[in-house]
């Protein structure tokens, strides 16, 4: 981390939205890789190229419900003119020892099943009169209510030529593939593709453990009757929900009370499940500003088991709008990196999007293109010029139309608009040195999802 201390005498360093995120890129590492099972991993980040020990599938087998035949035993088949052939027996699913389809033979056979020696083909049920000496069938009668249907003749109406309806050995992957890469983060497909390979476990990056609370007296629980002067705590429920989109195990600590020691102590509690900790509110510089408080000071604490060891958090202006005040260090023996955002709803949530979750993203290992969220360029479509402060990079709220390639202002540029922010699905972006975009304008926008 930076060596900018808190307090400086002067003119103090206002930092820019780059430097901010490069510093704490900087700090931040992957955490280290572990052996989890298949459903635990997944979120994770594979640290390990996985080869395909077996192919898929690993024999042939039937598409269809249907009868296992030699092709040149069905050619010319019709309705009026039907091949006759006597069947063998049944193939089910998983079945052992195969039955031989000699010339002249069927075997009613199941989806998935493998094709018995001497078959070339299948032929659809559908195509056949299941046995029942009558016309086109549309399905078999179960094997435990009809175990007749295993024996007797059918009558075939369609031909099929060899290897319809039958799913060749290795069609999926082949045995020695390259099955998934290093760098892929489990999804359900990819946790499908392991367990059909027959991996049990894989040896992944751990989705990070994020701790996020928010700060302030004045905040209560939904749910709870407001008091004069209260408003609900919207923050931590946003930013805990946040952390679980970009990949991470969050966890929500109620609402603390502007008071450094109590916060002090909670944060110490929350350490012993934490890869990363998240508190918003008091960063500024009020009075009560409690994160500012309590943290400003604990990199001088002798205490090895407290936050103070190893500790360093900086407090520090940026040139942004809104998210001006930001802080960032690492506490306790761990060094658990710490972000602390601004109080204001609309603050805390660019704040998230733009230095948290790319922190969050970099722990679980995934590559610098999937730190971030996308961009793009879009032209302004609004009623009239939006102005920004110079020397400030401002970040607006917007609805983004890919198909027209244009993005629409939500609300305005103030820091407390919740509704507008529910209703946005992009970052309007104008640059330090913009001052005003006019309709028409190409600006860039960052995508929320």
């Amino acid at each position: 981390m930076s060596s900018t201390t808190t307090h400086v005498t002067g003119q103090e360093h206002v930092w820019s939205v780059a430097e901010h995120l490069e510093d704490i890129l900087a700090t931040v590492r992957p955490l280290e890789p572990i052996e989890l099972q298949l459903l635990d991993a997944q979120g994770c980040v594979l640290v390990e190229d996985i080869s395909v020990p077996v192919s898929l599938p690993p024999f042939d087998n039937s598409s269809m419900d249907g009868y296992a035949v030699r092709a040149a035993d069905v050619v010319g088949a019709s309705e009026d003119f039907p091949a006759v052939l006597t069947v063998v027996g049944d193939v089910a699913a998983g079945q052992a020892g195969l039955l031989h389809v000699r010339p002249g033979q069927a075997a009613r056979i199941m989806t998935g099943a493998p094709l018995p020696p001497g078959a070339e083909a299948v032929v659809p049920v559908e195509w056949t009169d299941g046995g029942l000496g009558e016309g086109p069938v549309s399905g078999m009668r179960a094997h435990s209510a009809a175990p007749e249907g295993a024996s007797g003749e059918v009558r075939v109406h369609r031909p099929a030529e060899a290897r319809a309806h039958v799913r060749a050995k290795g069609s999926d992957v082949k045995a020695g593939d390259r099955a998934l890469e290093a760098g892929t983060v489990l999804g359900p497909p990819q946790i499908a593709l392991l367990a059909a390979i027959g991996r049990g476990t894989v040896r992944v990056r751990p989705r990070p453990r994020v701790v996020v609370m928010s700060t302030g007296s004045e905040l209560i629980q939904p749910g709870e009757e407001l008091a004069e002067g209260q408003i609900y705590d919207s923050n931590s429920f946003a930013l805990t929900a946040a952390a679980r989109d970009a990949g991470a195990i969050s966890y929500r600590v109620g609402a603390v009370a502007d008071d450094a020691e109590t916060l002090r102590s909670t944060i110490e509690d929350q350490l012993i499940r934490a890869d990363l900790i998240v508190t918003t509110g008091g960063v500024s510089v009020g009075a009560y500003d409690v994160v500012k408080e309590a943290l400003t000071s604990v990199g001088d604490s002798e205490d090895e088991t407290g936050i103070g060891a190893g500790s360093g958090v900086e407090f520090r202006k940026l040139a942004m709008q809104p998210g001006k005040p930001q802080g960032f260090g690492t506490i306790g023996p761990e060094h658990t990196p710490l972000l602390a955002l601004p109080g204001n709803p609309v603050s805390s949530y660019v704040s998230f999007e733009l230095f948290v979750r790319p922190a969050v993203r970099t722990l679980m290992g995934l590559p610098a293109a999937d730190v971030h969220r996308p961009s793009a360029r879009a032209v302004l479509k609004s009623a009239k010029a939006l102005s920004s402060p110079a020397g400030r990079r401002q970040f607006l709220r917007g609805t983004y139309d890919a198909e027209a390639g244009t993005v629409t202002p939500v609300g305005g540029a103030g820091s407390h608009l919740v509704a507008a922010l529910a209703h946005a699905d992009a970052l309007i972006v104008l640059p330090e040195k913009t001052t005003s975009a006019e309709p028409g304008a190409e600006v860039d926008v960052v995508l929320l999802g």
